[in-house]
């Protein structure tokens, strides 16, 4: 083969210099740029700036003092408030129950430990309704677990706290599998230095492990969050869905759908919109934050 054609392939024979002027290309084993790019936003599009910007272009018909009185009644605001308020705090759960689980696997070996790793996954793969009915069935007054809560005064189920179980369960596999490879990467090495200087276990925790880990139990809890806020199937049979108590903003569009109230329901669905993004960035903007300080720490 000759340089030449050599160099057409991206490639050049041992000892051969290219011609002056002339740059080798690396191989793309995916289309060009341009062609892969136009792919990208035809595909994005579909699937999700069409059907956002509809949302917005149907409530842009309604006029500013409609949309008000829709998105600011009592019962929406309250929906709101539970909606939010149980994912945060669903999210928060998971990111710290969650680290001790992916921990223990990553660190521990134990009896069935294979089966606890499968079974984090179970939310991924079973049905939400299922997993509602499910939880509705345990937590409930003759449940296995409600019927031991119950005469200490807990109620679980048709309450605010069924609830927060239910976005608990099925967000808790997004933090453990976003934590887990990371541990696996993570050094022992820079432990055993740590504690060979003196270093209690809870300040090497504190300044060696947790800020590698953050990006990532970030990224877990922004999943988790996202997860937890749109969350409808596994939530509905377990919330009682008592106005201003336990109904839950997917709900009160479902409401709003079923009166074929169309703008009403897109009105409330924008209002989410516009607050999950809004904390999604603020949350992205944290995981930067950490690893661009991550990466000082490194470098110095």
């Amino acid at each position: 083969m000759s340089s030449n054609t050599a160099s057409l392939n991206g490639f050049a024979p041992a000892g051969a210099s290219l011609p002056a002027g002339e740059r080798r290309k690396p191989r793309r084993v995916l289309p060009g740029f341009g062609l892969t790019m136009g792919y990208t936003l035809v595909y994005l599009s579909l699937l999700v700036l069409i059907p956002l910007s509809a949302v917005f272009l149907k409530t842009a018909g309604m006029g500013w003092e409609h949309f008000w009185d829709v998105v600011t009644a009592p019962r929406v605001v309250a929906s709101y408030k539970l909606s939010f308020g149980a994912s945060l705090l669903a999210a928060s759960i998971n990111a710290v129950f969650g680290l001790m689980l992916a921990w223990s696997l990553v660190r521990y070996e134990f009896p069935g430990k294979k089966l606890v790793d499968a079974l984090i996954d179970l939310p991924f793969a079973l049905p939400t309704a299922v997993a509602g009915i499910a939880l509705t069935a345990l937590y409930a007054r003759n449940g296995w677990l409600g019927s031991l809560l119950e005469p200490q005064g807990i109620k679980v189920a048709f309450t605010p706290l069924g609830i927060l179980v239910a976005l608990t369960f099925i967000g808790l596999p997004f933090v453990v599998r976003s934590v887990q490879p990371v541990l696996e990467d993570l050094e022992t090495e820079l432990e055993e230095a740590a504690a060979s200087l003196g270093a209690r276990r809870w300040q090497t925790f504190r300044y060696v492990i947790l800020p590698t880990l953050l990006p990532a139990l970030l990224t877990g809890f922004a999943l988790a969050f996202a997860r937890a806020v749109g969350e409808y199937g596994s939530v509905i049979f377990i919330a009682g869905n008592l106005p201003m108590v336990s109904e839950i903003t997917p709900l009160m569009i479902i409401t709003k759908l079923e009166q074929y109230d169309y703008q009403g329901a897109t009105a409330i669905a924008s209002v989410m919109l516009v607050f999950s993004f809004v904390l999604l960035f603020i949350i992205n903007g944290l995981q930067a934050w950490s690893s661009r300080l991550n990466g000082a720490g490194r470098a110095r």
